[in-house]
């Protein structure tokens, strides 16, 4: 059966842009998302664990939403086709596979025609438009695993209104089940367009619907389903919203299907579900489009650059098994992924140290030489698919940034960026990462090394330009001392005060930094005046700011990125000037809200 269509809407802000197109596709869809990571795409049976690692490969959305000339000669979104799938396929074979790039995900539209009409089978499921697919998606897993690649497919979540057919429609392999028992009875919608009726698991037909969904793409040999505008997340929050009992009947109904299918979900999830989608799922998208819906595939303020702000609350929910999803990472052609090239090496670089699955949206068969150097570069895949933690800022963020994170042979991967529209000079000091003196820098997008540098590196950057080095400390532990927040030793004014906090050193932070609330550390003592790199530990589960200061200086507004949190404590550094002596140190929150201050640890001397 075919539903009937919905016209397609204009674009309007980018956040909300992809669920009007899928508003107008009767059901929803967004950015697509890759196939799980298995290392051999030839593996059925499971024996390569699902999402050990970050998937790599190809995703159709970037090149269906843009308004680049030429893409979608049909309409809009009409570049999905099953030749442009296979075309990408063969090149994805040709050109990325040995790198590790190894999926081919085709994204929303799949079962709809030119008009937008959505098409089902007589069991309420999503079968494939005959013209965008004349051979069915069974053939075109086919031809994607004959290329030693995996295959991925798309589906909003919730049961979309095309499919409820009255009530009537039967549930495949479950006699006596129609679509009428698995929603509810006043038909309230869900996901993140509201084209989809609430699915009522309280009803084990329910189950046996999702178990149909599931064993047609196992049927099919698909192994990665994308589930889109779930909730919490999408833009939406509610009980209709709250699509965790959706994502976990998917996990339950793919363990018996009978083929490993990695489960991705989309998009803004709520982050106070992770664990949630850590539990149920092997991957979810942590932010908005990164598409611009535009006439490139993306431009760096619509929305590369959101990225920096919203990753580091995420950079402790990522693991073997789930990961951080970012979006597409379209850096293969310049003039049509709409940036520079600084800001092209800024894009991988984060998505990199973020360990985010690395799909391009880009066509793989125009890719310019820059965007292959920085698609193949090993060195930087290696930091996305190694074993070390997700990296998060080791700075206060602002314009300029350092981000970091420790391996586990004791070297520390380093990233600059200079997020400014002018260039800027970034310094990364290893006072930050705990240790001094000398260490070995090897630059990985240049694949050079760069000697040994003592205490620090600088970079000067162009404006959204990055760097990326492998740091290696040859020199000393830095001698350090560190003072606790609650101390009765600190002066705390306005309505700052003591807490219990268990991820924090002592048991305690100081919180209630607000409307004027000031935290003074007093007796903090060094041997000689210099600029002093301190440590901040502290808990904040929204990004927050405070001025800080040392002595009776005049002291500057500092960002704290979130924690994730408020029972999360992380780390940054700011660069504080301090006299031989006794010095004081506070954390002001002004007019606003501070975050909560764990301690800080304090170089002996510069």
């Amino acid at each position: 059966m075919r539903s009937s269509s919905y016209p397609v809407l204009p674009g309007t802000a980018r956040r909300s842009l992809r669920g009007l197109v899928v508003l107008a596709l009767t059901a929803g869809f967004a950015t697509a998302f890759p196939a799980a990571h298995a290392d051999t795409p030839s593996d059925p049976a499971g024996t390569t664990a699902v999402a050990a690692k970050p998937f790599m490969g190809w995703s159709s959305w970037s090149m269906q939403s843009s308004k680049y000339p030429g893409l979608n000669p049909e309409g809009d979104y009409s570049y999905l086709t099953e030749a442009n799938v296979l075309k990408q396929t063969d090149a994805l074979a040709a050109k990325l596979k040995k790198y590790g790039y190894d999926h081919v995900n085709i994204d929303a539209g799949w079962w709809m025609d030119k008009n937008w009409k959505t098409g089902f089978d007589r069991y309420g499921r999503q079968t494939p438009d005959p013209v965008r697919f004349p051979r069915g998606m069974k053939a075109v897993a086919d031809h994607i695993h004959a290329k030693g690649l995996k295959a991925g497919i798309y589906l909003p979540v919730g049961l979309e209104k095309g499919a409820y057919g009255g009530g009537e429609v039967p549930i495949w392999n479950a006699p006596g089940c129609t679509t009428g028992d698995i929603v509810y009875p006043d038909l309230r919608t869900t996901n993140g367009w509201d084209n989809a009726y609430k699915i009522d698991f309280g009803d084990a037909c329910a189950q046996k619907y999702i178990d149909s969904q599931a064993q047609q793409f196992a049927d099919w040999g698909y192994d990665f389903l994308k589930l889109d505008g779930v909730g919490p997340g999408s833009f939406k929050s509610g009980d209709n919203y709250d699509n965790v009992a959706d994502v976990a009947a998917w996990q339950q109904a793919i363990a018996t299907a009978g083929r490993p299918i990695h489960l991705e979900l989309s998009w803004s999830l709520d982050i106070g579900h992770a664990a949630d989608w850590k539990k149920y799922s092997n991957g979810w998208r942590i932010d908005t489009d990164v598409e611009c819906y535009c006439n490139t595939l993306v431009t760096w303020e619509n929305s590369v650059d959101d990225r920096w702000d919203d990753a580091p609350a995420w950079s402790r929910k990522a693991g073997p098994g789930g990961w951080n999803d970012l979006d597409a990472v379209d850096v293969g052609n310049g003039e049509m992924d709409g940036l520079t090239k600084a800001e092209r090496q800024s894009y991988m670089t984060l998505w990199a140290i973020s360990k985010s699955p690395l799909f391009t949206g880009d066509d793989l068969t125009r890719l310019d030489g820059y965007g292959v150097s920085l698609l193949t570069n090993q060195e930087v895949i290696a930091v996305d698919q190694n074993d070390s933690p997700v990296a998060r800022p080791v700075t206060t963020v602002g314009d300029q940034q350092v981000w970091g994170t420790e391996n586990p042979d004791g070297s520390h991967t380093v990233a600059l960026f200079n997020l400014g529209d002018s260039p800027a000079s970034v310094t990364a000091q290893w006072a930050s990462f705990g240790f001094t003196g000398n260490a070995a820098v090897r630059d990985l997008w240049n694949k050079a090394d760069l000697g040994t540098h003592k205490n620090r590196i600088t970079a000067a950057l162009p404006a959204h330009g990055s760097r990326l080095f492998t740091v290696r400390p040859a020199g000393s532990t830095l001698a350090t001392t560190s003072y606790e927040a609650e101390s009765a030793a600190n002066t705390l004014s306005g309505n700052a005060s003591p807490a219990g906090c268990d991820a924090c050193s002592g048991g305690k932070k100081v919180g209630n930094l607000y409307g004027g609330g000031k935290l003074r550390f007093n007796d903090v003592t060094v041997k000689k005046d210099g600029i002093y790199t301190v440590r901040v530990s502290y808990v904040s589960g929204d990004p927050r700011s405070a001025t800080v200061l040392s002595n009776s200086g005049n002291g500057s507004s500092q960002k704290f990125p979130s924690t994730g949190d408020w029972s999360t404590a992380e780390t940054v550094s700011v660069q504080l000037a301090l006299k031989a002596g006794t010095n004081t140190i506070t954390f002001d929150s002004g007019d606003g809200y501070a975050p909560d201050i764990d301690r800080i640890v304090v170089p002996q001397s510069v």
